[in-house]
């Protein structure tokens, strides 16, 4: 028998050389009759979420791409089209978009704060990928095209106590974003704008502030505060050594966005009016310290802490202002962050738990 590929997934020929038609290609042939939306980023952490929900809540056509081979995406769906490609390469993109109404452009190299300021030159070169699926989307014809920017775009000054103002969309200018990964979302915002200016590409940009849920990172240096604390926690839970590590004083604030409202916000703002940056984040806005009560109250454990204060910290303090998407939606991040947390842990612990059995074993 053998193999070779169609629509993102495997064709098998048996010994006569008929195809033998697989599961997944006639789930992907029964939405040819709906527009195609792209997302990019698919195989991680919140572009599996999106792809997700683009099949399940508006039985949309949708080719997911991401970089990594197919069978390290954290979800992957039979119902879409799924590509491995290296979208910082104009080719690859003109390959993802072709055909596309509507792209979702969430690719980057990126994570937790330990990863971006150790890696600003990595991050950085994600600028290709922006700038290369802008020129694929215009040629491609596609209507709308949506960029995840970052609550790093904003400038440092802005956010030195830990009881900061909430950051509203202007403070992003004068510029002085978190360097590396800050700077190259400030720049591929600007690419939107022109791109929509010059050539009438209809662009959307999210300024999505500290997204978490299950299904992502979790270890390994790219994960961000919420799954680092659950998975810290869990560890401490499951070994009997009840104490933690924190990196700095936990004194730092920041708000934190559960996935469902990351995803229900992205969608709202694809499908908007609103053609200037906009916040999507929760304005519940914490400690660290105060996180790691909450995850520990979710666990049912009480951890020693111990602070490391040469960790990197990123800036005192970052909370979201959603005057601007409330006005023009109607809407704003809702989830809380217990709610929100409560998910979280037990999908990590699950996870942690699991291989500890099969380790076992």
């Amino acid at each position: 028998m053998g193999q070779g590929s169609f629509a993102g997934f495997p064709v098998l020929w048996g010994q006569d050389g008929a195809e033998v038609w697989e599961p997944s290609r006639t789930l992907w042939w029964a939405r040819m009759d709906k527009p195609l939306i792209v997302v990019t980023g698919a195989g991680g952490f919140i572009g599996g979420h999106l792809v997700r929900d683009l099949l399940e809540s508006a039985g949309a056509r949708v080719r997911a791409v991401d970089l990594r081979p197919l069978d390290e995406w954290y979800q992957r769906f039979d119902e879409a089209e799924n590509l491995q490609l290296d979208l910082a390469e104009l080719g690859s993109c003109r390959q993802a978009a072709a055909g596309a109404q509507q792209i979702y452009n969430l690719a980057a190299d990126m994570g937790g704060i330990g990863f971006i300021e150790g890696n600003k030159a990595a991050c950085m070169l994600s600028v290709l990928i922006n700038t290369h699926m802008l020129v694929a989307a215009r040629e491609s014809g596609a209507e709308r095209f949506f960029y995840s920017s970052s609550a790093c775009v904003y400038a440092a000054g802005h956010q030195m106590r830990p009881d900061v103002t909430a950051l509203a969309e202007a403070d992003a200018y004068p510029a002085m974003p978190e360097d590396g990964y800050g700077w190259e979302k400030l720049f591929s915002e600007r690419m939107c704008r022109h791109f929509l200016e010059d050539y009438g590409l209809t662009t959307r940009v999210a300024r999505y502030h500290n997204v978490y849920g299950p299904h992502g990172s979790f270890e390994g240096g790219r994960e961000k505060a919420p799954a680092a604390i659950c998975r810290k926690v869990a560890q401490a839970k499951l070994s009997g050594d009840h104490s933690i590590e924190i990196w700095g004083d936990g004194e730092q604030t920041r708000s934190f966005m559960y996935i469902d409202d990351c995803l229900r916000g992205s969608r709202l703002i694809m499908d908007g009016e609103n053609h200037e940056p906009v916040n999507l984040g929760s304005s519940e806005l914490v400690t660290i310290n105060r996180l790691v009560d909450i995850v520990e109250e979710i666990a049912g454990v009480k951890l020693e802490r111990r602070y490391d204060l040469g960790a990197p910290q990123g800036v005192r303090g970052r909370n979201s202002d959603n005057t601007l998407i409330a006005e023009r939606y109607g809407w704003e991040p809702g989830i809380s962050l217990q709610d929100g947390l409560t998910r979280t842990y037990r999908w990590i612990y699950d996870q942690l738990r699991s291989r500890s059995a099969v380790a076992v074993g």
